[in-house]
C-alpha cells in the first residue's frame, strides 16, 4: 500500500502533468524514458549447404574479426526494410523484404542502449554473387559453423542466442551485453 502522503503527491503531480500542453508532456516523457538505438541483422544461411551449415559473414574495418550483415535504421523505416536493405549494401545481395522472416527471439535489447531486429534467410552459395565495396567491407565469405572465424564479441554474443558458435547457451555476462 502506497502512504496516503505519496500517492497524494503523486496524484498532484499527475494533475498538474495533464494540464500541461501536449507538446510539453511529449518532451516531458521522452526525457524520462530510455531510448534505444535499433539496428537490423540478418543471419544468412547456405540453402545448399550439408552438415552443420553454412553462414555469410563480413569482415569490415578494422578487420580483426567478422560480422554478420547489419546496420541501423533509417527514421521510420520498417526493421525487415532495413535488415534487406543492409544485407544489399554491405553484401550485395538484393532480397525482397518479404524473404527475410524473423528470427526468434526476433528483438535482442542490449544493456548499452541498443536494440538488434534479428531476421533470418537461405540462399544458394554456389549462384549468389556476393559484392563488397571495400571501404565498409573488406570481404564477405561464407563460412562453416563448424568452423567460424574470429568473430566480433558482438556477433558472437547474438549468434550464441540461435544456439550457434563460442557463445552458444552461454549467458550475458553480468554488466550486459559485449560490446
Amino acid at each position: 500500500m502506497i502512504p496516503r502522503s505519496r500517492a497524494t503527491g503523486r496524484a498532484v503531480a499527475y494533475k498538474v502533468f495533464y494540464r500541461l500542453p501536449v507538446t510539453m508532456r511529449r518532451r516531458l516523457v521522452r526525457l524520462a524514458v530510455p531510448k534505444y538505438v535499433v539496428g537490423a541483422v540478418t543471419l544468412v544461411r547456405d540453402s545448399e549447404a550439408e552438415g552443420a551449415g553454412r553462414i555469410l559473414l563480413l569482415r569490415q574495418p578494422p578487420g580483426y574479426s567478422w560480422t554478420l550483415p547489419a546496420g541501423l535504421l533509417q527514421r521510420a523505416e520498417a526493421p525487415v526494410v532495413g535488415a534487406a536493405r543492409e544485407l544489399y549494401e554491405e553484401s550485395g545481395i538484393r532480397l525482397a523484404p518479404d524473404r527475410l522472416r524473423p528470427a526468434v527471439p526476433n528483438a535482442l535489447v542490449h544493456a548499452k542502449g541498443w536494440v538488434d531486429m534479428v531476421f533470418e534467410t537461405e540462399v544458394p552459395a554456389s549462384t549468389t554473387a556476393l559484392k563488397v565495396d571495400g571501404a565498409e567491407v573488406f570481404e564477405a565469405a561464407w563460412h562453416s559453423l563448424d568452423d567460424l572465424p574470429r568473430l566480433s564479441r558482438a556477433t558472437a554474443f547474438l549468434l550464441g542466442h540461435y544456439g550457434i558458435g563460442p557463445s552458444a547457451g552461454k549467458t550475458p555476462p553480468a554488466g550486459g551485453t559485449p560490446t
